[in-house]
């Protein structure tokens, strides 16, 4: 590469949100056309970066796109790191198409637009930095600058409980981010010379940590990572967060946020402490298994339509758990991975669907509406198809990511009967899924309540049409995806396995 494509990645939305700064907060047009343009350029250079690794780097399990070390903080030998491969590419691509199609979905909003629009950006630059950096003080400084933007985005433009949810998010993800230096510092200092190089620390630290010491560290990480998966116990903050915040930075925290506590898993547990993996595995799998039943049984019950979708963002996340815990499996690592991708575009769309159904209803009660199909047939079918997309039906993403998870994990040693456990999840998602369906698009329309009620504009269809397209092709085509992927994820069990 002639230029470094990854901090431009992670830089051009900070210029944005400088950039926004300096407008005048009474031209709303302009500033929404002007971080739209901030954020477009960031997804147009992600698309760039997948194809160029797709036909240049995909054979290899090497980092890609590298640039530096750079010196940056000499003292504690701190530099400025990144690079990209199979695992953090598809993230990348994610990233930069989900933070555009949520700044599209925010042209609505009509309070205090100004700094609505500047902390997305900054929240743009947080996550795309995770997903580069390979150093852990970069790591962690990217890690803290999502909280502060994601925090006012949920408590100043949230719902009637934003204050709540924004403190609860922020405190449990502060709370995880303690463990997460923690580990980090005894990383460092075990370490000779002391680095934070997470390159050289996953090649080396199997050497000199110790058992007990690798156990320690591992399990720091673990919460940290596991608070923002969210893993059932610490899962309780995301309804909350979820139905109170407005509906694209819903989208953002389910399609992306999410997924950094299993990229964190991927990228920086499960390689550099193969003998803790090793020893948890079973734990962590029937923490998975625990999340897919019990977030499908609290979907089931749930009357609102936002919380329903929150609670099986903690379903499918369960999946992803079941499949780490499969760890020297390539199968099941790489139905995670595809998870990962395939439940940031699904849920993605599904928030965003729900949220255009609030702004013409002002209701999110599913029993409220019924027969909608025959009013907004445009919504009822891509609502319908995202619904069955969710629920795993063959043809699109979500049945390819589940079905390698299960095959991945039925066939690791002692996984048999969570497995099997764990189709159950399926079969709940259908149940919860296909109610919804029927009670709200289905059924006898009430002309009287309802009559009123406006089809989806070119705008929104555009927001969701590039997420409906990826689930269908990833359904039918998954090679692409998984090519992409393969080498790295090769590699990294091959790690696993010292």
């Amino acid at each position: 590469m002639g230029f470094p494509i990854l901090s431009y990645l992670i830089f051009i939305p900070l210029a944005g949100f400088v950039a926004v700064i300096f407008l005048p907060k009474d031209r709303p047009q302009l500033i929404r056309w002007t971080s739209a343009a901030f954020s477009f350029v960031p997804f147009l250079l992600s698309i760039y970066l997948t194809y160029q690794y797709y036909f240049s780097y995909s054979g290899s399990s090497a980092m890609a796109f590298v640039e530096g070390p750079f010196g940056w903080i000499s003292a504690i030998n701190a530099n400025y790191y990144l690079g990209a491969d199979g695992i953090s590419v598809p993230m990348l691509f994610l990233t930069g198409l989900l933070s555009f199609v949520s700044i599209l979905a925010s042209f609505n909003i009509v309070n205090r637009v100004k700094e609505y629009f500047a902390f997305f950006l900054l929240l743009e630059t947080g996550m795309m930095g995770v997903f580069c950096a390979l150093d852990f003080f970069l790591f962690y400084v990217f890690w803290e600058v999502m909280l502060v933007p994601m925090y006012f985005l949920i408590g100043v433009w949230g719902g009637p409980r934003k204050e709540y949810a924004a403190i609860k998010f922020f405190l449990y993800t502060l709370f995880g981010s303690i463990f997460m230096l923690v580990a980090i510092l005894a990383l460092y200092f075990s370490s000779n010379p002391h680095t934070l190089n997470m390159m050289e620390l996953i090649q080396n630290a199997p050497g000199f940590l110790t058992h007990g010491m690798q156990l320690f560290c591992f399990a720091f990480f673990f919460i940290a990572f596991a608070i923002k998966v969210p893993v059932w116990p610490f899962h309780t903050w995301l309804p909350d967060a979820h139905v109170e915040a407005p509906t694209a930075v819903s989208v953002i925290l389910a399609g992306v946020l999410l997924k950094m506590g299993t990229y964190g898993m991927l990228r920086v547990s499960w390689p550099m402490f193969p003998e803790a993996v090793r020893f948890f595995s079973l734990p962590i799998a029937l923490l998975g298994l625990i999340a897919i039943i019990y977030g499908a049984l609290v979907s089931m019950a749930q009357k609102d339509l936002k919380k329903l979708v929150a609670y099986s963002s903690v379903s499918h996340m369960g999946y992803c758990m079941l499949a780490l815990g499969a760890w020297s499996s390539v199968t099941a690592i790489t139905g995670c991975m595809f998870q990962m991708f395939s439940h940031g575009l699904i849920t993605g769309a599904l928030f965003l669907m729900v949220g255009m159904l609030y702004d013409r209803a002002h209701t999110r009660e599913i029993a409220a509406f019924g027969g909608l199909g025959v009013k907004i047939p445009v919504y009822t079918g891509l609502m319908v198809l995202f619904s069955m997309a969710a629920l795993g039906l063959p043809g699109m993403s979500g049945f390819v990511s589940e079905i390698m998870v299960f095959i991945g994990s039925f066939s690791f040693p002692g996984f048999k009967l969570v497995t099997a456990l764990a189709v159950i999840g399926v079969v709940l998602t259908a149940g919860y899924m296909l109610r919804m369906v029927q009670r709200m698009f289905l059924g006898e329309f009430d002309q009287g309540k309802w009559g009123g009620l406006t089809e989806i504009n070119v705008r929104e269809i555009l927001t969701v049409a590039p997420l409906a397209l990826l689930t269908i092709v990833v359904g039918v085509y998954p090679a692409p995806l998984s090519n992409l992927m393969k080498a790295t994820l090769e590699n990294l069990v091959n790690l696993m396995a010292r």
